[in-house]
């Protein structure tokens, strides 16, 4: 582990003029160095470099910011290029990606959009989809990448367990049914979640009846439907991170969230997560 820790602001420096960092910098120092501001997150570091490989960025704490091997374009870095608290990491991503990847920019929303719809249609067919529908960007999402996709074939639940805001429900179902025409039942279980919870203090404990409750109700409207063969879903890529995570054991839990359950067996769907290789940001 890393005699201290960096987490939060950490300014670095350009070492040996890599391909990556050339000319990417916040200000340059009087040794002539160019200065990044980054966010750091860890408490381990290399304390070595691979055979092969220079170093391209120093902080105070962390001698080994980050190194290169140029001559087969691998490159490593200890802080988050990803984050927007890293003022140039936009300009670094574009330069690894573009210039030393040489990767063409036909990636566009337009682009996605339209490879999304096709796949749906592809997996899909002319069978019929269900999807929980919570109002929030995920799954508001997906209803409405699957109603351009599939129409009619889509049918929503949308689950008022009575802790949204005032009137959020009354407006996620005019969003969806009247200014979209997405088909959404809605299931009024407020008094369920009400009696769910009322014995309840603990907060992770509470996620957790949460969690169950959404999906007691999801299931019951779920019987009440026939010849529904597949079950879309807002999964997102962090979803997917975490839950290869979880699986290795090696996950902390920080917090259940309320949406996220399995659903019984006896549920016989296919999935459709058309947003599993998408971030939010």
């Amino acid at each position: 582990s890393a005699e201290k820790a960096e987490y939060g602001f950490a300014q670095i420096r350009a070492r040996n003029h890599s391909s990556l960092l050339n000319n990417i910098s916040d200000e340059i120092n009087s040794d002539g160095h160019g200065l990044l501001d980054v966010w750091m997150s860890h408490g381990i570091e290399v304390t070595k470099l691979p055979s092969g490989f220079k170093l391209i960025a120093s902080t105070d704490n962390c001698e080994i910011a980050g190194f290169a091997n140029e001559k087969i374009n691998y490159y490593g870095l200890q802080f988050h290029p990803e984050v927007t608290h890293t003022k140039q990491g936009i300009n670094i991503l574009e330069r690894f990606v573009t210039d030393i990847c040489q990767c063409e920019r036909n990636w566009t929303t337009d682009n996605i959009i339209e490879n999304l719809t096709k796949e749906i249609i592809n997996q899909v067919g002319d069978n019929k989809v269900l999807l929980g529908l919570s109002g929030g960007v995920d799954s508001s999402v997906v209803a409405v990448l699957l109603h351009q996709a599939i129409g009619n074939q889509l049918t929503c639940v949308f689950v008022d367990n009575g802790l949204l805001r005032l009137n959020e429900g009354e407006e996620v179902m005019k969003t969806f049914t009247e200014n979209i025409g997405i088909k959404v039942i809605r299931a009024n279980a407020q008094q369920y979640f009400y009696d769910s919870l009322s014995k309840e203090n603990d907060p992770e404990s509470k996620r957790k009846i949460i969690g169950r409750a959404f999906i007691d109700i999801f299931n019951q409207e779920a019987q009440k439907l026939i010849d529904i063969k597949f079950l879309a879903q807002g999964t997102i890529y962090p979803d997917v991170i975490e839950s290869a995570g979880a699986d290795s054991g090696k996950a902390k839990v920080i917090k259940s969230h309320h949406n996220v359950g399995g659903l019984p067996e006896n549920m016989q769907f296919e999935l459709v997560e058309p947003l599993k290789e998408l971030f939010k940001d």
